[in-house]
């Protein structure tokens, strides 16, 4: 672990624009990173914290097909909503670019032909899976099969999404073309290889040797697991029609692998910054003394931790990462999210129902972040962490002091007099938090860290709550001077200190301290003078609001409609029963008629007693819907009736036909009725 570098290069993970930004995304990758880079800014440190779209790859190209549309109108689309989704978020990238911008091109053709003229790729004919209904090469995506590993039917050509196994094409058992459905054949082809068996040694010295101490163990354990496993060549090229051009002689219609051209734009995105700021991109990627961190989600691990540093490796003028923090994943309302099942929570559709709340959504998934293990966000925890830790604590101090300081000295910070031992030893704990915030922040911890800085404000509730300045004031307003200049200097610090979890109210909580320059740790830590006495402080503002059930019930309406869709889309019919003939069907006599009476059966959970109008009589039929349908709720309902079924007793009791019943898409039963007016009892259905 580099220790006091010049500079940070931070990079999060280049999001696909071939769909929004969802919660997932968020806790996993934008989240943490944008913390981590606020607070090193606030540390007066020089950061550069970059990100991109990633614009080629068959992702985009399944979406097009999917949509009807070009991949450029693709990207062009999700583009706008992703940098818009994070510019009104609050992630302060210095640089948001795109890989399909003239300059990604550039420097990662650049990089290809750097690594193909030192002779460090393989060039070899291989099979692979081809379409011939489609007329093309399969790439991974655009195959589907049983994952050979753990017996997942749906597996991908590269991954498992399931067992989590990196997988190529041709290892899926039954592969299935997801463009035609057809079963692909095997069809020669030229690629390049990266042999990352040849970088076996230098990955076991420089990450299993030199950050088993410092990089997390979710990280650690994949990647030891993937080297021991055996590295073998893998190919940088495609047989793609969208993507980057493969830049050397024999590759016509060959396209860069999304993998190999993707994290390059990390670096292609610096020199874009660069050259619009007026600086040198190449220390930030270049020099020893810069700390290069990468945060990713942990199906990004292999990519970043073992290709990428092999690639750079290979270049031999970069870099190696310091750190790459990854999360594992976060799941909603116990289920795993999924974009093409729309089970998510997407960012820009929260940013519209949740109005100026950005901070609550950033303050939930930190606080559930899934750091070490897959967690689980739920609408009623972010509503619980909202209402009784934002509102009642951190929120209430605020309110208390901002309120009473007007109330008592008309908004100007008072004259302490003598400080009392409690009074020292509040203001000696609050100048103890940045250190301990920044400690955990250091170490990429960062609910820890959220946690201390809550902490900070349970402190200010704390001292106002035992000291009571309200019942004071009367006897004693000497004391409570004193006793609102220290409450107005932890107010003063929790403006900075919640800076890089809370931005936003961060913002507002020094507009209404009218705080002109922004708070830096080690002031806080020296001086507990942060607010000096006679300093003006504006009128009272709530910094959240409560959040009530009915919105939160609208939220999970929503993702129940999203599973109650999935169900029926995904639903499949009954396979056909053996085939009769016309005289078959023929011998069924089915009536139109109308519920009459209904009672449950005693003692049978399961069955109702029904007497129905057939239209040719009213007769008792029995039927086991007694789970679905209250008694009350069914009189009068028309129906269809099997009137000629032979009669069969019941728990004692005859029943003279049967009533037509379906499922819908939830799984209910659903009475199989005729709707149309007109129709009355009796009429025959054939």
């Amino acid at each position: 672990m580099l220790q006091n570098p010049e500079r940070y290069t931070i990079t999060a993970a280049l999001p696909y624009t071939n769909g929004p930004i969802h919660i997932g995304h968020l806790a996993g990758v934008y989240v943490p990173a944008d913390i981590y880079s606020r607070y090193l800014r606030l540390q007066g440190r020089d950061v550069l914290f970059v990100c991109g779209s990633d614009e080629h790859g068959v992702a985009i190209s399944m979406k097009a097909k999917k949509e009807g549309i070009t991949p450029q109108e693709v990207i062009d689309k999700y583009d706008g909503i992703i940098r818009k989704s994070f510019s009104d978020f609050g992630i302060a990238f210095d640089n948001y670019s795109r890989t399909s911008a003239k300059i990604h091109h550039e420097t990662a053709s650049e990089f290809f032909k750097k690594l193909y003229e030192k002779g460090d790729f393989i060039e070899e004919v291989t099979e692979q899976l081809y379409d011939a209904k489609a007329d093309q090469f399969l790439a991974d995506r655009f195959v589907i099969g049983t994952c050979p590993k753990c017996g997942n039917e749906e597996a991908y050509g590269d991954q498992c999404e399931k067992c989590g196994s990196t997988l190529n094409a041709t290892d899926l058992i039954n592969p299935k073309s997801t463009i035609t459905g057809e079963t692909p054949i095997l069809k020669s082809t030229k690629h390049w290889f990266l042999p990352l068996d040849r970088y076996d040694a230098f990955l076991r010295e420089w990450i299993l040797e030199g950050h088993k101490n410092d990089w997390k163990p979710n990280v650690y354990g994949q990647v030891k697991s993937w080297i021991d496993g055996g590295l073998e060549p893998r190919a940088v090229t495609r047989d793609l029609d969208w993507g980057i051009d493969v830049p050397v002689e024999g590759a016509e219609g060959k396209k860069l692998y999304v993998w190999f051209d993707a994290p390059i734009g990390y670096i292609s995105s610096t020199k874009e910054w660069a050259a619009r700021e007026g600086k040198d991109w190449t220390p930030y990627w270049k020099d020893e003394k810069t700390k290069l961190v990468h945060f990713i989600g942990k199906d990004n691990i292999v990519f970043h931790c073992v290709i990428f540093p092999a690639m750079l490796k290979a270049e031999g003028s970069y870099i190696l990462p310091d750190n790459v923090p990854a999360n594992e994943f976060l799941n909603l309302e116990g289920n795993k999210l999924s974009t093409s099942k729309n089970w998510a929570v997407w960012l820009h559709e929260y940013l519209e129902e949740f109005p100026n709340q950005q901070d609550v959504l950033r303050y939930a998934l930190t606080s559930n972040a899934p750091e070490t293990k897959d967690n689980d966000f739920t609408w009623k925890d972010f509503q619980a962490r909202n209402n009784n830790e934002l509102v009642a604590i951190f929120g209430n101090f605020i309110n208390r002091v901002v309120v009473l300081t007007n109330k008592y000295y008309e908004g100007i910070v008072p004259t302490p007099n003598e400080l009392s031992e409690v009074d020292e030893q509040t203001l000696a704990e609050l100048q103890a938090y940045p250190a301990v915030i920044s400690s955990s922040l250091e170490r990429y911890r960062f609910r820890e860290a959220l946690g201390e800085m809550m902490n900070a404000a349970r402190l200010g509730n704390k001292y106002l709550a035992d000291e009571e300045p309200w019942k004071v004031i009367k006897d004693n307003p000497e004391r409570v001077q004193t006793q609102m200049y220290v409450a107005l200097q932890i107010a003063a610090a929790l403006s900075s200190l919640c800076e890089p979890f809370l931005p936003f109210t961060a913002a507002k909580l020094t507009r209404i301290l009218k705080i002109e320059n922004k708070l830096n740790w080690s002031t806080i830590t020296e001086t507990s003078d942060l607010m000096p006495a006679g300093h003006q402080i504006g009128e009272a503002e709530l910094l959240f609001s409560k959040i009530e059930d009915e919105e939160i019930q609208k939220q999970i309406d929503k993702l129940e409609a999203t599973k109650t869709a999935n169900i029926a889309e995904n639903k499949k019919a009954e396979p056909q029963k053996d085939l009769i003939q016309f005289e078959d069907f023929a011998k069924m006599d089915l009536r139109v008629g109308t519920i009459l009476e209904a009672e449950k059966m005693p003692k049978a959970n399961k069955l109702l007693i029904l007497k129905v109008d057939t239209g040719i009589d009213v007769r008792t039929i029995v039927s086991g819907i007694a789970e679905s349908f209250k008694p009350e709720d069914i009189i009068g309902k028309r129906v269809t009736v099997l009137v000629n079924l032979a009669p069969r007793a019941l728990r004692g009791v005859e029943s003279q036909g049967m009533i037509l019943m379906t499922n819908n898409a939830e799984g209910k039963l659903v009475f199989v009725n005729p709707d149309t007016e007109g129709v009355g009892n009796g009429e025959t259905i054939n």
